[in-house]
């Protein structure tokens, strides 16, 4: 399975929506809740908290391509896609979604400085990074798919850089 992630907002599910056409995806959100795997409700963070060690148990006996969602770097998947997004961008997308402005604050620092990307490189597995600020859905596909038979070199983890993006969120 390979982990499709990245920081809310940055296009991980219209990317599986276009994937599913072709490939077995698992929503991982809606797959959290249909197995009651939602925990204690975090109100500063305004989201639940989940129990990876319960979640990886959950999906032991599950056979999928692709994995969407914000925690699937942490499921010892064989790769790791990164879905980046100008944190600009990201706000706005967010929103959008009307996430109050903590939440959206968190989740833009978060993508400014590389959280999930950071995160993802920490497992050792093999790590992906795409940029989806202003690239459309088949072009991010294209990519991907070039990336995951073998081209992976070519999307290394460091492509992208919001480091110009860090004075407006900090």
């Amino acid at each position: 399975m390979i982990a499709l992630t990245g920081t809310p907002g940055t296009g991980k599910t219209t990317i599986a929506e276009e994937l599913r056409k072709k490939y077995n995806v698992l929503d991982l959100n809606t797959f959290i809740k249909e197995n009651g795997l939602l925990e204690n409700f975090d109100d500063s963070r305004d989201t639940h908290d989940v129990d990876i060690k319960k979640l990886k148990k959950k999906l032991a006996h599950t056979s999928y391509d692709f994995c969407d969602g914000h925690l699937s770097h942490f499921l010892g998947c064989e790769m790791i896609i990164v879905i980046r997004c100008n944190p600009s961008i990201l706000y706005e997308r967010l929103k959008k979604r009307g996430y109050s402005e903590s939440k959206i604050l968190e989740n833009v620092q978060a993508e400014a400085l590389d959280v999930i990307l950071c995160e993802s490189v920490d497992t050792g597995r093999i790590v992906i990074e795409l940029d989806n600020t202003d690239v459309n859905t088949n072009t991010l596909i294209s990519q991907l798919e070039d990336a995951v038979a073998d081209g992976h070199e070519k999307y290394a983890p460091g492509t992208v850089n919001w480091g110009e993006e860090m004075v407006k969120w900090f």
